[in-house]
C-alpha cells in the first residue's frame, strides 16, 4: 500500500481535533516528501542529528516535534525551530529549554512525558512529580507546558494497555486549566485504544511508512 493510502486510511478514523504525527524516524527524504505531498505536515524525530539534517534539507513549513530522549546538551540545536518536545522529562531539561529558547526569542511548546509504563527502561516523571512541575512552570518564561505524553507498555494485553492510558488521561483531566490542550499518546499499533482515552495526538510511523528495513 502506497504512503498516501496509509495516510488517508489513518485520517479517516481520526476526528478533526486529533492531530497525526508522522514518526519519521530512519526514514529516507523521498518518504518524508511523499507523506508531506500526501498532506502530512507534522513529523516526529527520535534523534536530534537526524532531526537537524532532514530540517535544513526539507520544506520549511514543516512541523517538526522531538518524541525522543532529549539529552541537555543537544537542545541548542533545535532550539531554533522545533515546534514542539514530547519528551521533556526532568527539571533539569526544563531550564535549558527554557534557557536556549530565550537566546533565540522564542517560547517553546512542550509536553510532559509520564512514565505509564510497567518497563523500567521508558523515561518520565512518574505521577506525584507532575504536580510539582506543573505548580512552578509559570516561572519560567520561555517555555510553555501544553500537556502531557505517555508510552504504554509494550504488549499485546489490550487491558494492560488500556490501563495504563486510563491514568494519564486522568492526569490530564486534572491540569486541563493549566493551559494544558494536548495528550499525545498512542502509537502505530495501540493508537485506536488511545483515542478511546481522549488522546488528540497519534505519533504513527510503520502504520505510514511501511515496516522498516533496519
Amino acid at each position: 500500500m502506497s504512503i498516501a493510502k496509509r495516510i488517508k486510511k489513518i485520517k479517516d478514523k481520526l476526528s478533526h481535533d486529533i492531530k497525526l504525527v508522522a514518526v519519521s524516524k530512519n526514514r529516507t527524504l523521498d518518504e518524508i516528501l511523499d507523506a508531506y505531498k500526501n498532506g502530512q505536515v507534522i513529523f516526529g524525530e527520535n534523534k536530534v542529528q537526524e532531526l537537524v539534517n532532514k530540517h535544513k534539507k526539507l520544506p520549511k513549513d514543516i512541523e517538526w516535534h522531538m518524541i525522543g530522549h532529549l539529552q541537555t546538551n543537544k537542545v541548542k540545536e533545535i532550539a531554533p525551530f522545533i515546534s514542539l518536545i514530547h519528551s521533556v522529562d526532568s527539571e533539569k531539561l526544563i531550564k535549558e529549554i527554557n534557557k536556549r529558547a530565550g537566546q533565540n526569542n522564542r517560547k517553546i511548546n512542550c509536553l510532559l512525558q509520564v512514565h505509564i509504563a510497567e518497563e523500567q527502561n521508558k523515561y518520565g516523571f512518574n505521577i506525584s512529580q507532575v504536580e510539582e512541575i506543573v505548580s512552578k512552570i509559570n516561572t519560567y518564561q520561555n517555555i510553555q507546558v501544553i500537556g502531557l505524553m505517555g508510552m504504554a507498555t509494550y504488549t499485546d494485553d489490550k487491558q494492560k494497555i488500556n490501563m495504563e492510558f486510563d491514568k494519564l488521561k486522568k492526569l490530564y483531566e486534572k491540569f486541563k486549566n493549566n493551559h494544558f490542550n494536548t495528550l499525545s499518546m498512542g502509537m502505530s499499533n495501540d493508537y485506536l485504544l488511545a483515542i478511546k482515552n481522549q488522546s488528540n495526538m497519534i505519533r504513527v510511523g510503520s502504520a505510514i511508512f511501511g515496516q522498516r528495513n533496519n
